[in-house]
Formats: C-alpha cells, sequence, structure tokens
C-alpha cells in the first residue's frame, strides 16, 4: 500500500454532519492501491475490560479521479460523540490508520483515533432546502426584453439593431421580464437570477452609484415590487446580485474623496495608499482589478461594514426578495461575510447566499458564511470535454469526481451548476455553433447533482463571443429562436422535476469513461431507482453494452418513452453520433 496517498482529516469534505444525525466519514487512497476499506468506530467512553469498544462497517467507494480513490461510510452515532479509524486491505497486507499514524493491529485505546467530538446541531450545514430543487435561470436586465420604453435610457437603440457592445443600450427592463414570465414557466425554471439592477453607470451595472435605489432604466421599486410578487406567484424564487467589493465611481462617498481628498469623511471608506487620489493612468487605490472605475470598499470598516449590511437586509425586508449573489466574493473579509449571513438570515432565515468564487471554497462554506458558491470547476470540466474535446471521457470522470470529492455532500446538493453567463462566450459559440453538443451540454448539467442554472437565451440558441458578445439582446420573434432546442431543454426539466432521482435526490457515479469512442456512462441512483445516462460524445454511432447488472430488469427508456425488458446475455444500446440514451430500472 502507498502510505504516502492515504489521507483523511476529521474537518470539512472528510468528516461532517450530513444532517443532525448523521455523519459522513470519507478517506482518500491511491487510485487502484485498496481492494476494500472498513471504517472501525465507537462512542469514545465505551470500554469494557479494560478496551475500547467499537465495530466495523464498510466503507464504499464513492469514485476516482486522476490520482486518487475516495471512499465513504454512513454513521449515526447514538450519542452523537464518534472515536474512529480505517482498515485498508489490499491482498493478504491489512493495515489499520487512525489519528497517530499507521499499525499491524487495532489499538484497544480510543485516544490513537480520529475524534468527531460531537455532533451540534448548530454546527450542521443547512442551506434552503428549497434550493435542492430550483432550476435557475440568469438574466441579464438590459438584453431580455423592453417592455416600457419610457423609462429607456438616452440613445437607446432599437431592440436588436446592433451588435452589444460595452456601452450601448437596449432598454431591457423589469416589464419586459413580467410581459415574458410564460417564457420561464414553460421552461420549467423555477428561480430567477438577477445581474445588478441597482442604479449604476455602465449597462453591465457592476459599478454601483446608490445601492438603496433601482436603476431607473429598469423601472421603480414599485415595479420590482410587482415583479418579485409576479414570480412568486408562479413558483420563481428571486435571487439579486451585490457588488459590495468594490462601489462604482460616482457613488457619493467616493465623489466625495476625489473632491476632498484626505480631508473627506470618506477617505477610509477604501484602501486609499496616498493622496491627492489619482484615477489615471493607474488608481493609487485598490480596485476592482485595476478599473478605477470600481474602487474597493474597506468592508472592516464599521460605517462600511453597517451601510452594506442594512442593504443585505433592505431589499431582504421590503421585497421579499429569495436570494444574494455576491460579486468578487473571495476578496471581501470572512468576518464581513459571517456578519452579513446573520444579518440577512435575521428577515428570511431560508435566503439563499451564493458567493462568486472560481476556485477551491471549503473556507467559506462551514456553514457560517455561504450557502453556495458557482461551480466553476463544474463548468470547466464540462465544457472542455462536450464542447470543446479538449479532454477526454476519463479525463472529465476524473474532473467531475474531483469536484464531487471536494466538498460534503449537502454543500454539493445546493451547488449553483451553471454552462454560461454574462462572463463567458455563449456555449453555442464555444461548441463551434453544433446544437447537438449543446444537447449534450444541457443534459449532463440537469442530471448532475446541485441547482443548475440557464443563463437566458441559451435555450433558443443564441450564439456570442466573449463579454461583450455574450450579452446580446434577447430573441423574442419566434420565427428566429431555435423551437427544437427550447424543447429539449423543456423535456429535460420536466424530467427532473418527475424522477427526483434525475436530478438531486440521487448519487452519482460513474460507470466507464471510454477514451477509445470518446463515450459515457454514468448512474444517478437512489434507493431502489436508477437512472442510466449514456452519451456519446463523438461523430460516429456507437454500440454500447450496458452493465451486467441490468440484466433480467426491465428498463424504461425515459426520453422515448418506452420499456423492455434486460433478457439478453449482452445487453448492446445503439447510439448516433453525438447521441445519449437515458434507462431507467
Amino acid at each position: 500500500m502507498i502510505k504516502e496517498a492515504i489521507y483523511h482529516r476529521p474537518k470539512n469534505n472528510f468528516a461532517y454532519a450530513y444532517n443532525e444525525t448523521t455523519l459522513h466519514i470519507r478517506l482518500q487512497t491511491k487510485k487502484n492501491d485498496i481492494e476494500s476499506v472498513n471504517l472501525i468506530y465507537g462512542d469514545p467512553y465505551i470500554w469494557e475490560e479494560n478496551a475500547w469498544v467499537s465495530e466495523k462497517k464498510e466503507m464504499s467507494k464513492t469514485g476516482s479521479d486522476q490520482l486518487y480513490d475516495y471512499w465513504l461510510a454512513e454513521v449515526s452515532p447514538e450519542f452523537r460523540r464518534l472515536r474512529y479509524g480505517f482498515l485498508l486491505a489490499s491482498g493478504e497486507e491489512k493495515l489499520v490508520y487512525n489519528e497517530k499514524g499507521f499499525f499491524d493491529e487495532e489499538p484497544k485505546d480510543s485516544g490513537f483515533y480520529f475524534c468527531f467530538p460531537y455532533l451540534n446541531k448548530a454546527d450542521v450545514f443547512k442551506a434552503p432546502a428549497w434550493v435542492k430543487d430550483t432550476i435557475w435561470y440568469q438574466i441579464f436586465p438590459e438584453r431580455f426584453a423592453n417592455g416600457n420604453p419610457l423609462n429607456d435610457p438616452k440613445g437607446t437603440l432599437p431592440w436588436g439593431s446592433a451588435e452589444p457592445s460595452t456601452t450601448n443600450f437596449f432598454g431591457g427592463d423589469f416589464e419586459g421580464v413580467i410581459e415574458n414570465i410564460d417564457h420561464l414557466v414553460e421552461l420549467g425554471i423555477t428561480g430567477i437570477y438577477f445581474t445588478p439592477i441597482f442604479k449604476a453607470h455602465s449597462n453591465h451595472k457592476y459599478d454601483t452609484i446608490d445601492y438603496m435605489e433601482i436603476d431607473p432604466q429598469f423601472g421603480t421599486k414599485e415595479t420590482f415590487k410587482k415583479l418579485v410578487e409576479v414570480c412568486h406567484e408562479h413558483g420563481i424564487k428571486i435571487m439579486l446580485d451585490a457588488v459590495f467589493n468594490h462601489s462604482g465611481y460616482y457613488w457619493e462617498p467616493f465623489q466625495d474623496v476625489l473632491k476632498n481628498g484626505i480631508n473627506s469623511k470618506y477617505k477610509d471608506w477604501f484602501h486609499i495608499w496616498d493622496f491627492p487620489v489619482q484615477t489615471e493612468p493607474k488608481p493609487n487605490y485598490d480596485a476592482f482589478a485595476f478599473v478605477s472605475s470600481m474602487p474597493k470598499l474597506n468592508t472592516e470598516h464599521p460605517d462600511v461594514k453597517n451601510y452594506l449590511l442594512e442593504v443585505g437586509r433592505y431589499w431582504v425586508k421590503e421585497f421579499d426578495i429569495d436570494g444574494w449573489r455576491l460579486d468578487v466574493a473571495n476578496e471581501v473579509d470572512h468576518q464581513f461575510w459571517r456578519e452579513f449571513r446573520q444579518a440577512v438570515k435575521s428577515e428570511k432565515e431560508d435566503v439563499y447566499i451564493l458567493g462568486e468564487i472560481w476556485h477551491d471554497s471549503m473556507p467559506w462554506l462551514q456553514g457560517d458564511q455561504f450557502d453556495a458558491v458557482m461551480n466553476y470547476p463544474f463548468t470547466t470540466a464540462t465544457l472542455d470535454y462536450l464542447a470543446k474535446d479538449k479532454t477526454t471521457a476519463e479525463d472529465f470522470a476524473n474532473s467531475i469526481s474531483k469536484v464531487m470529492h471536494s466538498y460534503p455532500d449537502n454543500v454539493n446538493e445546493v451547488a449553483f451548476n451553471l454552462l454560461g453567463s454574462h462572463d463567458t462566450p455563449r456555449i453555442l459559440t464555444i461548441c463551434g455553433e453544433d446544437k447537438n453538443k449543446l444537447k449534450l451540454l444541457f443534459l449532463f448539467q440537469l442530471s448532475f447533482v446541485g441547482a443548475p442554472c440557464i443563463y437566458y437565451g441559451d435555450e433558443i440558441s443564441l450564439t456570442g463571443e466573449q463579454d461583450p458578445g455574450c450579452r446580446k439582446c434577447m430573441e423574442w420573434d419566434k420565427e428566429k429562436q431555435d423551437v427544437d432546442m427550447f424543447e429539449f431543454v423543456k423535456k429535460l426539466t420536466t424530467l427532473r422535476k418527475a424522477f427526483p432521482v434525475f436530478g438531486n435526490h440521487g448519487q452519482l457515479r460513474f460507470i466507464e469513461a471510454n477514451n477509445e469512442t470518446n463515450h459515457l456512462i454514468y448512474e444517478k441512483h437512489s434507493g431502489e431507482e436508477t437512472i442510466l445516462f449514456i452519451i456519446n460524445n463523438s461523430k460516429e454511432e456507437l454500440v454500447v453494452t450496458l452493465p451486467d447488472y441490468t440484466k433480467g430488469k426491465v428498463l424504461t427508456d425515459l426520453w422515448n418513452d418506452s420499456e423492455f425488458a434486460a433478457n439478453a446475455d449482452t445487453l448492446q444500446a445503439k447510439l448516433p453520433p453525438f447521441g445519449f440514451q437515458i434507462l431507467k430500472y
């Protein structure tokens, strides 16, 4: 056994409370090195005849990445306390691994073992339950629909009359969303994520001028309240975008600093290096990247903190919003986010708090800050395999397994799984405008664990390069919409809702990742129900042999709504180029 690869720590994604009675214990070992693992566990205070009383439970291998295998055991300690270790076997070799190291025999003293001191209810990671069954839809308000020309900004262009730029306006607003709510309902959407709606200078609104006011081009507070009510009536939650890392250039406190310099009462609200304040050619203050129009806020300053916490509370309390997406969340101090969580959840306990973080986010996902982060590692792995042909089926399975084992299961269940956004090229464009590839992307996204998000227009095959190209006007002319793609996505959302195991109530396991034919087989399993997914990510027709354990079972093809019995000695499925099958048994 390769001891150097065997790893566990009694915290975070390796040992955690899945709920108020259940612990999940994970172990990492070298890939294909260990044949079986048993969890040795017991209450630390139960001894008999001067020996700790323990029992064993076989651990299941839940996945592998490029280097490691991952093992899981689920236990419910009677007294909420646990000491535990691992019995590993490979051929004739056996080894005990615990907090003190490796042993040939099981130590009889509980002090040698890893400790989960007590399962405190207050420490259980709890995200809003409704998120697990939410299908999100991201709207860039300026480009979704223009419902009221009277509030158009000066110089607004006719809808879709030009390519999007960093400076042009087309007049998208709240009334446009209200008028087109049926489109979202029919698609199966149950949550809308709006990029910033607050008063700002730009068309993207990430340069806030007033955190307490709606941008006039989108409508009034009364219109927004009506939008929230209409969405709630249709079973759709609302999440707003909070830009607390930085303000806009025209925000009043920053304007005061520009005017009064070192004498400004707001000078400590920002991270200014020296005076006088300089914006060009480079700012002499911290900013988002080096963008002088987005000065970074000092969230450790009591007045700044109190102001922003009130912003968080206000929109929940006054408008009944359901979530906050937090822009550039990783650059704001952790203590601010702890207080933000307490502030907004004091107004509404099940508000969803989503952080924009592109890298390993475990420090923010321990129950005291965010409920979830935007799952960009999922995005990268899925696009690289299905859209860009940069990786093989095995690479993809390894990457997704790594994503799944980077966080606890109850964190993964509310992750925000996106394929495209206002910050990335359109996914159809990334696919080289191959719509069959786009369909495979949607299939995997909507059958994966977590909460999927569709970027407006992707469901009707909008194209567009990197920002600003990805922010073009939504197409509302039915004759110019890809109705086939819309119906395809609609069918997937219907299946996700009809079969809980299809979506967020089933464990995902890869069965086969074949580099030679570039096909993938994975299953979603829960209780007595299993759904098998087969994806042919190639230009060739493919005949795939189904797993042996499907023999003798009645299989239901969920896509074509047909049944057949798996009675043949070798059961095979024929898939067209870039085709798929969804089989339930």
